[in-house]
């Protein structure tokens, strides 16, 4: 299945309707029928995308995604809001509520199915990172969102320059007149550096600025920038193919129009928003939070990162019904090591072993350094087979090849490794416990192995 949606509509027919043709477009979905059931089924199914109808018998469509948009657990989930008709006071709403996009009844299937894409793509190429980012909000480094705090560049490319100072004179009135420049593509144009651009989709000819989108998302200076595509409202196929060639939104034609500025304001706000959330991520993993949550030594996470995200972790498995393993794994007789060579060979081992358990690791595993000569790993997603299999590994990469001391000298070196396995049931404390208690059997019966804790009750 392309990706699992969950439907929010009051009226039956309404759900039934798009039920089916969800289906007949290989997506699965689950239906509410009303905005209470609407929050519970969001926030123990987290859906991958959620459609929402403004009329709902008990709350509205609008209030249904505020409160979406506020919680935490459900806040990253894209959300669309199909609105009555051409009625602007709605769609104002619902995007002021944080809603992705809305789309006014009766709905175009063609284009429905391409802001989907879009919107699912997205959310997929992020959930990498996204048990990242909340672990971040877990340890106090989420900044608050609002409006256009910037500073933000956002260039506007239009058929003629004169068009484009329409665009920035009317958005003047809603966004601050100096975040918004005006680009002459008669000028050599560099395009590095904005954070958001509104491109015409006809420039000098008929879907050039689809293909100057499609050169800026190839280039690493544009690639994050927010890209929306200004067309007429009957070019459906322009927008649709916009949408699934990287537009973050569609524009109405005539911005400068005073009826679609406010509009265009909001959807460019929302879009700012979450590239600016996304943005911060990078940095944050990258850089931002290194020294508080990275052991300096190893270059591997620490304590303090690897308690709240494994947290996360057990979250996720609790949600989706899967499993994850906990490893404990510890090198073995490291206080003869730096009792007989010193703790800068000692040292020398540490960061060595470190880089050959990194080898191994999935990129949406966790693994830290949390004592000594004590290591954790978290391996979302994995079933207890698996986890056995790939311990085996890291003890055999281990042993196999020597450590070379500072003198030229090999080092016979070994790990030894405690695993369990759980569905996210388990405490915490109890479940590092139990991959603990592996740990030590693993010690007693001769070390340099791997040892399982079978978990009977339920995990």
């Amino acid at each position: 299945m392309a990706g699992k949606i969950l439907i929010v509509a009051g009226a039956a027919t309404s759900r039934i309707m798009l039920k089916v043709k969800l289906s007949q477009a290989r997506y699965m979905s689950r239906i509410a029928s009303c905005g209470q059931e609407a929050l519970e089924m969001a926030a123990n199914e987290r859906p991958d995308l959620i459609l929402i109808d403004t009329d709902l018998p008990d709350i509205s469509g609008t209030n249904v995604c505020a409160r979406l948009k506020q919680d935490a657990l459900t806040g990253d989930i894209p959300v669309v809001v199909m609105t009555d008709g051409d009625c602007r006071e709605q769609r104002i709403e619902a995007l002021r509520a944080g809603a992705d996009t809305c789309l006014s009844k009766p709905y175009d299937e063609v284009l429905l199915f391409a802001y989907l894409r879009g919107l699912l793509r997205a959310h997929g190429r992020d959930s990498e990172t996204r048990l990242h980012e909340n672990t971040f909000r877990e340890l106090g480094f989420e900044e608050g969102q609002s409006g256009f705090s910037g500073p933000y560049r956002i260039g506007l490319v239009a058929q003629r320059p004169e068009l484009s100072i329409l665009w920035k004179r009317a958005l003047s009135h809603h966004v601050p007149t100096d975040f918004l420049k005006v680009l002459d593509l008669n000028d050599t144009t560099d395009f590095s550096g904005f954070d958001a651009l509104v491109i015409d989709a006809d420039l000098a000819r008929p879907g050039d600025g689809l293909r100057l989108m499609a050169e800026l998302r190839s280039r690493g200076a544009s690639r994050h920038a927010v890209i929306c595509i200004t067309t007429r409202p009957d070019a459906r196929e322009t927008m649709t193919m916009a949408l699934d060639l990287g537009a973050n939104d569609i524009f109405p034609f005539d911005i400068a129009a005073a009826s679609n500025a406010e509009e265009t304001a909001l959807r460019l706000r929302r879009q700012l928003i979450t590239k600016n959330r996304l943005d911060r991520q990078r940095e944050s993993v990258a850089e931002g939070l290194r020294l508080a949550m990275v052991d300096p030594l190893t270059g591997l996470f620490n304590r303090r990162y690897a308690l709240p995200h494994l947290k996360r972790i057990a979250q996720h498995a609790r949600v989706t019904g899967g499993s994850f393993a906990v490893m404990m794994l510890d090198i073995d007789h490291f206080k003869k090591i730096n009792d007989s060579w010193g703790h800068m060979v000692g040292d020398l081992v540490l960061v060595e072993i470190a880089q050959r358990l990194s080898s191994v690791m999935r990129r949406k595993d966790l693994l830290a350094r949390i004592g000594g000569e004590e290591f954790l790993m978290a391996l979302p997603e994995c079933q207890l087979d698996k986890a056995e299999q790939i311990a085996a590994t890291l003890c055999r990469k281990i042993e196999e090849v020597p450590v070379i001391r500072p003198d030229g000298g090999a080092l016979q070196v070994t790990i030894s490794i405690g695993v369990t396995i759980s569905t996210g049931n388990t405490p915490q404390r109890e479940l590092i416990d139990m991959a603990d208690h592996a740990l030590r059997h693993s010690k007693a019966n001769g070390r340099n192995q791997v040892q399982i804790h079978h978990h009977t009750s339920a995990a």
